[in-house]
């Protein structure tokens, strides 16, 4: 009997400023909202209620929720609003422009919410890169995002080596594009794109809406 070999861990990629902004928006939200629940006057009441319940899951959404997951078989994307899966197999190349993109085999590219283009992070990168050339700076470190590492064919992480610095979310790119070319071709790592839509983000936030639509039409 052939035993399944273990799935590999998820890799997870986040964007560290979205989530400590992302709690401190909740943080102020709450006080601002629960303070106007328990001492507002008439409809206040209900209207901060409403309007927490539509404000938090977005806030949620766009802040505390996006994430990637990487393993040997698949790339699971966490959107504000959708999850979508694409095993290794079915990503066609990985695009960084104004935003950092997997396009699948179909044509469909799907947008890395949690790994945002850092055209701050890529001036710094390159004024680094700049001190290097002349021998007046260090060689690249580790960044918020773990970056400074790549993959290696079996998944790891190995240091990168010496050269031209790179900004954090280009380095994130690099290391998935060394899994794809790693692991497309993998028999585990082929399978269907599926996409989810997040009806636990969508579903509060909308009652919310249509609850405070409700209050502001009957005045």
């Amino acid at each position: 009997m052939t035993t399944a070999p273990p799935e590999s861990r998820d890799r997870i990629y986040r964007s560290p400023l979205a989530l400590i902004g992302g709690f401190l928006l909740l943080v102020i939200i709450g006080w601002l909202g629960v303070d106007a629940v328990l001492s507002g006057d008439g409809r206040s009441p209900w209207l901060a209620l409403a309007a927490l319940i539509l404000v938090v899951p977005l806030v949620v959404a766009f802040t505390l929720r996006p994430a990637v997951f990487a393993n040997h078989d698949r790339l699971r994307i966490r959107n504000p609003f959708r999850v979508i899966v694409v095993p290794w197999g079915e990503v066609e190349m990985f695009r960084s422009g104004f935003s950092n993109e997997v396009l699948a085999t179909s044509g469909t590219k799907y947008q890395l919410w949690s790994i945002p283009v850092s055209l701050r992070g890529r001036k710094k990168a390159a004024r680094q890169t700049a001190r290097q050339s002349s021998g007046r700076g260090p060689s690249r470190g580790l960044g918020l995002f773990g970056g400074g590492m790549e993959a290696d064919a079996l998944g790891g992480r190995t240091p990168v080596p010496e050269g031209p610095a790179r900004a954090e979310t280009d380095q994130i790119m690099d290391e998935l594009r060394a899994m794809l070319e790693a692991r497309g071709k993998a028999k585990t790592s082929q399978g269907e794109v599926t996409v989810r839509w997040a009806y636990e983000i969508a579903g509060p936030a909308v009652a919310g809406a249509l609850l405070l639509a409700i209050l502001v039409a009957v005045g």
